[in-house]
């Protein structure tokens, strides 16, 4: 079985990023998922067979239920019938969506100590500056906690303090950031929670549409999102991911420094990637990701 790893359509590239391609159709915007998976902001030589089809359906699936939430930029899953030559390779890994102006800021939010907030811990005793007192791993946070940070082009994304993220936003903007960030995630955590889906950790990001804030991007995947299943979830023990977080911990077993090239995906770590992306989306919308 073979991933996607571009997709090439006869209108104008806007912008490639590590996952999709983002084109110019008519005045808005069509964002194509291909299977290119990334970790520590290398995109790794070998696809995941069905994961951009997964992402694409997951956002939308997240993006048309919560829209009483927030606005998104979410128009339309439909292949174009401009574009219906290439059905085969756009059905379920496209979104047309409208234009915004994007904030440079991810929106991080996290519901539980794991990831780099755990890792953090284990060396200063605090999270990303505040003093929760003796925690483990896994455990949850009293109250989800918002920890933004930059949304670099190239290199690493930076944590942003409030006083950081006020500077790039200003005040009010920031404020709102984090208020719709929370509540967000607090709506996806209880939503999940009811099918037996931990959501640890996710990120948002937004834009501005005629000043109004607007979601876009992805929502609750398992490349922006950390899954847990709640059956496997124990305090003061690493779980085994539902998510990215999988091929991280695998690449993190080996003698790599984490800059280009990547070390070759083994057929083993791509199909047992592949098996939870599938299973994520299984357990959060109850069907099965049909072959196309």
């Amino acid at each position: 079985m073979n991933g996607i790893k571009k997709i090439e359509l006869p209108l104008e590239l806007v912008k490639k990023g590590k996952v999709r391609e983002i084109y110019k159709f008519q005045d808005k915007l069509l964002i194509a998922c291909t299977d290119r998976i990334s970790a520590f902001d290398v995109v790794m030589a070998e696809p995941i067979p069905d994961k951009g089809r997964v992402l694409n359906l997951l956002s939308a699936y997240f993006f048309r239920l919560g829209k009483d939430l927030i606005k998104n930029h979410l128009i339309t899953t439909e292949v174009p019938q401009e574009l219906m030559e290439f059905e085969s390779i756009l059905k379920d890994r496209i979104m047309i969506v409208q234009p915004t102006q994007p904030l440079k800021v991810e929106c991080v939010v996290r519901g539980y100590l794991a990831g780099s907030a755990w890792a953090e811990y284990k060396k200063t005793g605090l999270v990303f500056g505040r003093n929760f007192g003796s925690l483990v791993e896994a455990q949850r946070f009293p109250e989800p906690i918002f920890t933004p940070s930059t949304k670099a082009e190239v290199g690493h994304d930076q944590p942003l303090d409030r006083k950081g993220l006020i500077d790039l936003v200003g005040r009010e903007m920031a404020e709102r950031l984090e208020e719709i960030s929370i509540k967000l995630y607090r709506w996806g955590h209880d939503y999940l929670e009811r099918r037996g889906v931990i959501i640890a950790d996710t990120k948002f990001e937004f834009g501005l549409d005629d000043g109004g804030l607007i979601l876009i991007d992805e929502i609750f995947t398992p490349d922006s999102s950390r899954f847990w299943l709640k059956s496997e979830y124990k305090p003061g023990q690493h779980i085994d991911p539902l998510d990215k977080q999988f091929l991280r911990d695998y690449l993190l077993s080996l003698d790599w420094d984490r800059s280009p090239p990547p070390p070759p995906l083994p057929d083993h770590v791509i199909e047992a990637t592949r098996e939870r992306y599938l299973k994520i989306y299984h357990l959060i919308t109850g069907q099965e990701l049909d072959h196309n």
